[in-house]
């Protein structure tokens, strides 16, 4: 049995057993009953095959590994190696959400009037998304992939942009108790999900060639600031962040009074640009893609 096991499985080339083909073999050996007591054991388990052993608090240096060489080694083999990424509120309506709400009437006054508003949003990323999807595709610049954090709202409107103009795009979902779902428009062999916020953002970096960031909250603001903090202190190169809709930001973030408390330098604030329509964001991002 075990030499037909490892006879079917043995790639070319392959001197040694294959990982997966000795799992098989000691299956087939548990199967087989001899010194049942001792290969029923925990302890007799393959380490790479045993759950319990993978997920005990003493190999979280291993599962930082694996979330880090899972997805490199997927958008590597899709020959993925530029990216545009897109942050911003999973809390921004669709259209046809916005329509569902009018028609229930599950909001007051006040908020109805901001979530219109913040419909424009979600239009304006994905025109966006199609724009970096379908130009970079016919012009002569690096392919571009729209990268996003996978769920609803702006992150959604991304990755549908994408798909309208027959693009792939990517989402790097995470385990959250609430608003974090994949949305139908990623493609499906490039939807990753992590465990550990950490190896999620380096992903969203590693080939990043510009940010675009809508308006969000803790979350969007968590990854604006930690991208600024990075190209600010040089330990990423610079790259276009374009932070879309100049009214709400500038509302939200005063950097001219943290200027004047010496908390940033004067010239940070040209770490970044405001956007306010997808046209001006693609320009800015085709440009840099020259120098």
């Amino acid at each position: 049995m075990s030499k037909k096991i490892f006879s079917k499985r043995r790639q070319p080339g392959h001197l040694f057993p294959t990982a997966a083909e000795d799992i098989l073999h000691a299956k087939a050996e548990l199967a087989a009953g001899k010194s049942r007591a001792q290969l029923a054991s925990p302890s007799f388990k393959l380490a790479f095959a045993d759950e319990e052993f993978l997920l005990a608090d003493e190999q979280r240096g291993m599962r930082l590994i694996l979330e880090l060489s899972k997805p490199e080694q997927l958008l590597r083999k899709k020959g993925i190696q530029h990216t545009v990424v897109m942050f911003g509120s999973a809390r921004t309506p669709s259209p046809e959400h916005m329509q569902e709400i009018d028609e229930a009437d599950s909001y007051g006054t006040a908020e109805m009037t901001v979530k219109r508003q913040h419909v424009r949003y979600y239009q304006e990323a994905r025109k966006l998304a199609a724009l970096i999807t379908e130009r970079s595709q016919c012009e002569d610049c690096p392919q571009l992939h729209v990268i996003t954090g996978g769920g609803p709202g702006i992150m959604e409107a991304a990755n549908r942009g994408a798909a309208d103009v027959g693009g792939d795009s990517i989402g790097l979902n995470i385990v959250l108790p609430h608003e974090q779902y994949p949305n139908q428009w990623i493609t499906p062999d490039l939807c990753f999900q992590f465990h550990y916020f950490a190896m999620r953002k380096m992903h969203f970096l590693l080939r990043a060639r510009a940010l675009v960031v809508f308006p969000g909250g803790f979350g969007t603001f968590d990854e604006l600031f930690e991208a600024l903090t990075l190209v600010q202190t040089k330990k990423i190169s610079p790259m276009p962040i374009l932070i879309f809709g100049q009214e709400f930001w500038k509302k939200v973030i005063n950097l001219d009074y943290m200027v004047e408390q010496g908390m940033i330098n004067p010239e940070d604030r040209d770490l970044f640009q405001y956007v306010d329509t997808a046209e001006h964001a693609w320009e800015i991002i085709r440009a840099s893609l020259e120098e």
